[in-house]
C-alpha cells in the first residue's frame, strides 16, 4: 500500500511542471486553429514568445523567436531591431529560466523523459556534447541566414533544416488535420529527414534527459550566456556553501556550478542544498511583500488569497488569448500555396487586347471578387471549344465574377487575331502567362492545357479543374462559392 501511494505521489505535477503546462497552452491558445487546421495570423504573432514553439502551429499566437531572428536579417533593420530588442530582453530578464519554466518543447522532452526505462546519465562526453549547441547556433541561425540574406533569398535554416519542433507542432499539427489532406502531396526530401530527425529527437528524449536542450538547442545556447547576468534565476551564497557538490552531482543538465551556462534554474538544487545557500535571484524584491504578509493576523491564510488571486489572473489571462483569437477577424488565413484552400498565388501580367499585348497589367489573385482563372492557347482545341462557356459566365456574372483567361507563351503572337475575331467584345480578361509558363507552374500546372483555378474573393483556390469544362461545371462552382 506504500508503495502505491508512493507511485501515485509521483504522478502529481510538482509546481515546475504545472507551470511548464500552463505556457505551453498560453502559448499555444489558438483553439480555432485545431479545428480549422491553419495558422493564427493575427496581431499577436508579431510578438515573439520567449521559449521554443513553431511559428506554423495551428495554436500558436506568437513567434518563435529563433525563427523570427533568421527572418529579420533579410528585412529592414527596424525589424531587427524590434526582434532583435525582444530576444535581448529575454536575455537579460530570464536567461535559462526561459528553458526549465516556460518552454513548451523542453516540456514535451521532460514528459518523454518520464516513461520508465534505463537512463544514460550525464558525465565528460555529455559536457562535451553540451558545446554543439553553440556550433548550431553560429552556423544555422547566424552565418547561413546572414549569408542567405546578402543574395537577398532569406533562408531560415535552423527551422527549415533541424528544427524538431517546427515538425511536431506545426507539420504534424497541420497534417494530423483532414481539412489539409492536399498537403501530403507536397511532401518530399526534406519533410523525411525532418520527420526523422524529430522522432530521433524524442526517442533520445527518452534516455537523456532534455537531448536537444543540452546539445542542440541554439536558443537555450543564447540564453545561456547570459545566465550569470539575468535578473531571474538561481544562485549561490557563498558565505553558507561548503563546497559538497551535491547540487551539481543531483542537477541532470551539464552544469559545473549552479547558476553557470547550462543551468536552466528548475529549483530542484535548493532542495537539495544541506546549509541552505542556494536561493533564487531577486528573492530581496520579495522581502517587503514578506513582511507585509508576516505582520497579518493571518499569514496563511493571506498567502492563500494571494495565490489564489494570481491562480485567477493566470486563468483569465489564459481564457482571454483563447477568446481573442477565436474571434479574431485576421485569424486562420490560409498559406500561400496552389492547392484548394490556400491563399492563391499572385503575379502581375500583361493584358492582351484585339490590338495586341499592351502595358496594362492584372493581378488574378487580388481582384476582390470571384476570379476564374483559365490557361488556355489558340493551339490548344480543347481550350478553344470550352471558351465559349467562360465567355458565357463573364457576361452572366458581370460585375461579381472576373473571368481572367491566361494564354501560354507558346505561339501568343495568334492571341491578339483571335480575340479580336472572336471575342472582340467579351467580358473575358485576356493576359499573357509570364516567360516559360510561370505563373501556370506557379498554379501547380504540369503541362495539360486547359486549366482552370477558382478563387473566392479574398483570392483563397476554391476549385481547381485539370480538364475541359462545361457551362454548368463553371456556374456549380461559382455557386457554390457565393
Amino acid at each position: 500500500m506504500k508503495r502505491f501511494f508512493k507511485r501515485l505521489a509521483s504522478l502529481i505535477p510538482s509546481k515546475r511542471k504545472l507551470m511548464q503546462l500552463y505556457f505551453a497552452l498560453l502559448f499555444n491558445a489558438n483553439l480555432k486553429g485545431y479545428i480549422s487546421g491553419t495558422i493564427f495570423k493575427g496581431a499577436t504573432k508579431s510578438a515573439c514568445i520567449p521559449g521554443l514553439n513553431c511559428y506554423s502551429c495551428p495554436g500558436a499566437v506568437g513567434a518563435c523567436p529563433l525563427g523570427s531572428i533568421q527572418g529579420a536579417f533579410s528585412a529592414d533593420k527596424s525589424t531587427l531591431f524590434y526582434v532583435g530588442g525582444i530576444l535581448l530582453l529575454y536575455c537579460i530578464i530570464f536567461g535559462r529560466f526561459i528553458c526549465g519554466w516556460l518552454c513548451p518543447f523542453g516540456f514535451i522532452q521532460e514528459l518523454v523523459y518520464k516513461i520508465k526505462t534505463p537512463k544514460i546519465k550525464k558525465g565528460p562526453v555529455t559536457k562535451v556534447l553540451s558545446l554543439f549547441k553553440y556550433v548550431v547556433l553560429v552556423f544555422f541561425v547566424v552565418i547561413i541566414p546572414l549569408t542567405y540574406a546578402f543574395r537577398d533569398t532569406p533562408l531560415p535554416a535552423f527551422c527549415k533544416y533541424i528544427c524538431p519542433a517546427g515538425t511536431i507542432e506545426g507539420g504534424l499539427g497541420l497534417l494530423s488535420n483532414e481539412l489539409n489532406e492536399s498537403y501530403f502531396s507536397m511532401l518530399g526530401p526534406l519533410f523525411t529527414w525532418k520527420f526523422a530527425l524529430m522522432v530521433s529527437i524524442i526517442v533520445a528524449s527518452i534516455f537523456i534527459f532534455r537531448m536537444f536542450c543540452r546539445f542542440i538547442c541554439p536558443l537555450g545556447a543564447l540564453y545561456g550566456l547570459f545566465n550569470r547576468f539575468c535578473l531571474v534565476g538561481v544562485k549561490v551564497n557563498t558565505d553558507r556553501c561548503t563546497n559538497c557538490d551535491l547540487c551539481v552531482r543531483h542537477c541532470k543538465m551539464d552544469i559545473s556550478k549552479v547558476g553557470d551556462r547550462e543551468c536552466i534554474a528548475c529549483g530542484e538544487c535548493i532542495d537539495v542544498c544541506p546549509t541552505h545557500a542556494i536561493v533564487w535571484k531577486g528573492a530581496k524584491i520579495l522581502k517587503p511583500y514578506e513582511e507585509v504578509v508576516s505582520n497579518t493576523e493571518n499569514p496563511k491564510r493571506t498567502r492563500n488569497i494571494v495565490r489564489a488571486a494570481v491562480c485567477v489572473f493566470m486563468v483569465a489571462a489564459l481564457v482571454g488569448v483563447g477568446v481573442y483569437t477565436w474571434l479574431d477577424k485576421s485569424n486562420n488565413l490560409p498559406d500561400h500555396g496552389n492547392t484548394v484552400g490556400t491563399l492563391c498565388y499572385g503575379e502581375e501580367l500583361s493584358v492582351i487586347t484585339k490590338d495586341g499585348i499592351g502595358e496594362s497589367r492584372i493581378n488574378p489573385a487580388t481582384t476582390g471578387k470571384i476570379t476564374v482563372i483559365n490557361f488556355w492557347g489558340t493551339w490548344c482545341t480543347p481550350c478553344v471549344k470550352e471558351l465559349p462557356y467562360f465567355d458565357q459566365i463573364a457576361t452572366d456574372f458581370d460585375g461579381d465574377v472576373n473571368v481572367i483567361a491566361i494564354h501560354t507563351n507558346m505561339i501568343c503572337e495568334t492571341a491578339p487575331e483571335y480575340i479580336g475575331k472572336y471575342y472582340g467584345d467579351s467580358k473575358i480578361t485576356f493576359a499573357q502567362d509570364t516567360l516559360d509558363e510561370g505563373y501556370y507552374a506557379k498554379l501547380g500546372g504540369r503541362g495539360t492545357y486547359p486549366y482552370t483555378v477558382i478563387l473566392d474573393e479574398n483570392g483563397v483556390i476554391a476549385e481547381i479543374f485539370v480538364s475541359a469544362l462545361e457551362y454548368e461545371d463553371l456556374k456549380t462552382a461559382i455557386e457554390k462559392i457565393g
